[in-house]
This record gives structure tokens, sequence and C-alpha cells, in this order.
């Protein structure tokens, strides 16, 4: 508005009251200014009219009737749909009610209005960043930097975008421009910390957020940051330290209470970790998220019912908590309340990042009740989601294993092995369902894969070296291979039998006696080490204890009944001629 147009409105006004105009009607839909009972005025020119709906919308934003100051300045802008301040004005009511659409079209006319203002510029570039239009925003952000080089907050918001958008080496130019031009900003040291975190440059990320907190001792963020870095690079001792001083000046920061708790576990510091959980109760309430880290703890720690009791409330409270859901359905599986904890893992819906999870355990728990095909079911949703988890394809796999379903299970940990032929999980499991399909020679060959991929993988060591012992040849290589074992391994009663058993094998039965009773003392209730200990014994001619043992094989149920009821037998017979 010119200062011509803005005299001509103030002189309209001031001789309004001294002067009344009759039988002029305003245009359609334009409020009168006067009372009900007035007559109405016309002003000369629409930009005088378009000035006095101005201080109307100025005077309903005085009043916070920011829908009725939105009606008056669309009514002044159709007198005088060229005023840059009209349409500014416009923009930044609409951007206050959360319009932006609207907003940025006003913002945008004005600025074409207006060129050179870097103001309306940023109110531009400002609105197209609340709409998620980040590539716009970026664009206007640096076209403002071309014309104001030394502008902070352009940059600044630049840089969050830039953060944001996982463009972090333009965001780090645009970081040493800022603190070539201001070495003291907080917020810029702040960014770089943020910034060589995501890169895993941990050390320049350090030295960063040390430089902020130099410049802010009490910069909330760069101290949850710095605690993270300091967790991240396993330095437990350090990160709870820098927690303990961000509550210091920030008490209700749960999520760093949260922190602690857990270090105050990993360090064993019993005292700190007990203070802390009675903070955290004394600062929430039951039912409120906050409690679910209490929860969780009390669940670690094998405090079922407490941590049932957290749980329970907030998943009342808060039914779509999936995380909280997912450890009460954990609490109640491991308090031994199945049906319960089915119920539970059954809420968490597809789309939660505990889904695959919930499934893992629903298969568990399914299997244990005979329920094979809903277990399978489960896993195979689980799949659906996350095709790269090689557990999954292992559950699979051994469900069609305890079915004796040995194809099945045999193609599915190949579909597993797709994804990482080298994963020595897949590849022993791949080996001892070979092995119970009866194909002992591509058992060998798979097992001596694992030993490629860890030399020391002590069950697969083991297993060549006890199946050749089975078969009666290659002992020599047998007793190699299950002699590395016991090393890596030995306090395992089952490959202490395996060794008893190669000296069996190889005539040496009083070898095989001395290994074969550690290995009993080991795993008391094992039927087939029960059964190597009657043939041990009977090879030396004790005729009592290996009928002892033979008859825990049968307590122990071993698989194989028949055999050992025909060993006592011919054991009974001997013992009755009274041969020696």
């Amino acid at each position: 508005m010119t200062k011509v147009a803005i005299v001509v409105a103030i002189v309209s006004l001031l001789t309004a009251g001294c002067a009344r105009l009759t039988g002029v009607a305003l245009p359609p839909g334009v409020p009168s200014f006067s009372g009900p009972e007035e007559a109405v005025e016309q002003p000369e020119d629409p930009k005088g009219l378009a000035y006095r709906y101005f201080l109307r919308a100025s005077l309903a934003i005085t009043k916070k009737d920011l829908e009725k100051a939105r009606q008056y300045l669309g009514l002044a802008l159709q007198y005088d749909p060229d005023s840059v301040y009209l349409h500014k004005k416009m923009a930044l009511l609409l951007k206050a009610i959360k319009d932006y659409d609207d907003a940025l079209e006003h913002a945008r006319k004005a600025s074409a209005l207006a060129p050179k203002d870097v103001g309306l510029r940023m109110l531009v570039a400002d609105l197209y960043s609340l709409l998620d239009q980040d590539d716009r925003a970026v664009e206007a952000y640096e076209e403002i930097l071309k014309l104001r080089p030394e502008n902070q907050r352009a940059r600044l918001i630049l840089i969050t975008i830039l953060i944001r958008k996982n463009r972090f080496e333009q965001a780090l130019g645009h970081l040493h421009t800022l603190i070539a031009q201001k070495p003291n900003l907080v917020i810029a040291h702040y960014y770089l910390g943020r910034i060589h975190l995501e890169l895993g440059n941990h050390g320049k990320a350090e030295k960063a957020y040390n430089k902020a907190l130099e410049l802010n001792p009490t910069l909330e963020p760069a101290l949850f940051d710095l605690g993270t870095l300091y967790q991240i690079t396993n330095r437990p001792k350090k990160a709870a330290h820098v927690y303990e001083r961000l509550l210091d000046s920030f008490p209700d920061n749960m999520a760093a209470r949260e922190r602690l708790l857990g270090l105050y576990e990993k360090l064993k510091l019993k005292d700190k970790l007990e203070a802390q959980a009675r903070e955290i109760k004394k600062r929430s309430r039951p039912g409120e998220r906050e409690r679910q880290v209490l929860g969780i703890l009390y669940l670690r720690q094998g405090k079922l019912r407490e941590s049932i009791q957290e749980l329970e409330l907030i998943v009342k409270a808060w039914p779509n908590d999936h995380k909280s859901r997912y450890y009460l359905a954990t609490a109640y599986e491991q308090q031994g309340q199945g049906e319960k904890a089915i119920e539970h893992f059954r809420k968490i819906p597809r789309k939660s990042r505990y889904f695959v999870s919930a499934q893992m355990h629903l298969a568990y728990l399914l299997e244990e009740q005979d329920k094979f095909q809903e277990a399978m079911s489960c896993l195979k949703q689980a799949l659906e989601i996350e095709k790269d988890r090689p557990e999954l394809y292992l559950m699979l796999a051994s469900l069609y294993e305890n079915q004796k379903e040995w194809k099945e299970a045999i193609s599915t940990i190949k579909e597993g092995l797709k994804l990482d032929p080298k994963h020595e999980g897949l590849l022993f499991r791949l080996g001892v369902v070979l092995d119970k399909s009866g194909d002992k020679a591509a058992c060998i060959q798979t097992m001596r894969k694992v030993l490629e991929v860890n030399p020391d993988h002590a069950e697969a060591l083991n297993y060549i070296g006890y199946t050749f012992a089975e078969m009666g040849k290659n002992l020599d290589e047998a007793l190699q291979l299950i002699q590395k074992a016991v090393k890596l391994k030995p306090e395992s009663g089952y490959i202490i039998d395996s060794l008893g058993w190669v000296y069996y094998q190889m005539g040496q039965y009083k070898k095989a006696l001395k290994y074969l009773k550690k290995a009993i003392e080991l795993t008391p209730d094992d039927p087939t080490i029960s059964e190597h200990l009657g043939d041990a014994y009977l090879k030396l001619r004790d005729y009592a204890s290996a009928l002892r043992h033979y008859k825990k094989a049968l307590e122990f149920n071993h698989p194989k009944e028949e055999l050992i009821q025909v060993k006592i037998q011919k054991l009974e017979k001997l013992m009755e001629q009274g041969v020696n």
C-alpha cells in the first residue's frame, strides 16, 4: 500500500463519523463495519477498503479469533491482490493455524512480487520444509544463501534437512562454513557431532560433542548423544557418567534413566541400579509408559511377577504399545503360562517391529502343544517379512526335522544357505539332518564344510569323529578330531562320551571306561552314555555293572529299546551260566 493510499484511507476513516453515505450497497459477502442499525459506508477507492479490512483482521488477531482474521484478510486481498504485505500477513496467519498449503501459495505470491525480500524467501523455504517437500526446501535455502551467505538460520535449517535426508557430506560442507563464520556457535558443533556419529567417525564425533559441551555444559541433546557414543564404543563407565551428568540438570529425562538402568546392570552396580529403579518409580505412576523399562528390567532379573504387574498395566492403558506387550508375553512364557503368552503374542500385528520375534515365540509354544502346522504357519509368516534371518530357517527346519520330514527340512536349510553359504549354524544343522536321513557320506562332507568356516567348531569335530566311531572306520582321524573337541569343551559329557567310544572301537576298553565314567558324571541321565558304559563293562567282564547301566539306559528312554532288551537278555544268560 502506498503512502498516498494510507493517507486517503485514514482521511476516509476520520470523516466516516461526520458524513454517512446512504443507498450504497457493499459487494456481496462483504460484512458491514457498522452496527446493525447503522447505514453502510462506501470508501472511494479499493485500497482504502482493503486497508479497513486489514485493520479488522488485525483486531481479530489480537482477540485470537484467527478464522475471522483469515476472512477479513481474504476480503482485503480481493481489493488489493498485489499487496506484498497482505500476502505475507495471510501466509503467516495460515502458517499459525497450520494450513501450510494455502500459506505457501500466499508466501510464493508475496515473494514473486518482491523477489529481493530474503524474509519472504525464508518464509517460502520454511513452508516447503513444514510440508516435507525437502528437495524444494533445500533448493530454496541454497538460493537464500547465495544472496545472504551470512544467514545462519537458513544454513542451520538447511543442515537439519540434509542430515534428515542422509546427505551428510553436503551437511558437513555447510557446517564448516558456519563454524568458520561463528566459531563458538554451540548448535553447529552439536550438529557436527551428530553427523560424525552417523558416519561412524567416533573420534571426530566425540571431539565435536565435547566442544559443544565446553560452550554449553548443560546442552541436553549433546549430553545424551555423547552417552550414546560411549555406549556404542563400549565405554559403559563413561556413558554412565555422562547420563548422570545429564540428569543433574534434567532429572525428568526418562530416556537417560532407562539407559542408566541398563548400564548399571551391565556394570553390576546393584545399589545404583536399585536407586535408579526407585527414582523411576518416584517420577512415574503405574501404567505410565515410562514404567516399561522397569517391567523389562524385572524380566531380565527373573522377577516375573513384578514384571507382569508393571507391563499388564501399561498394556491396558496403551493397547498399541507392542513393545510392552511383547515383553509381557515373554514374561508369561517364562512363568510357564503358555496360553496367556500365546494370547499376547498373537495380538502383535504384522506392521509391528516385534511381529517376527513374536511369531518365533509362538512357533516354539505351539510346537510344545504339538500344533506343528500352526507353528509352521507362524514361521512362514515371519519369513514373508524377513527373508534374511537365518534363525527362521533353522527353526522351520527343526519343525520338519521333529516330524521326520527330512526332505522338507533339508530344502528349508538350503534356502537359508542361499543367503549365506558359510553360515555355520545352518551348515551344522544340515549335516545333522542328512545324518538322520541316512546319508552318512553327505553328513560328513557337510560337517567338513562347517570346519572350513570355523576350524574350532567343537560340535562339528565331535560329530565327524563320533560318526566314524559308529561306523568303525577312520578311527585315528576320529580320535584326533574328538581330542581337539575335548580341548575346546572339556566339560561336555557328550564329547567325552565320544572320546570314550572311539577308544572302545579301537579295543582300548580300560581307556574307554575311564572317559565314559567321566561322561556319565557330566551328563548322568543320557541313555546312550549309559549304553556305552554297559558295553565297556561287558567287555571288561564286569557283568553286574554292565547290567545296571543297560537298565539305566531303559529308564532314560533309550530310542532303541528293543536293542537294549536284547543286550540285557544275553547278559543275564551269561550271568546265569556263570561265564567269566
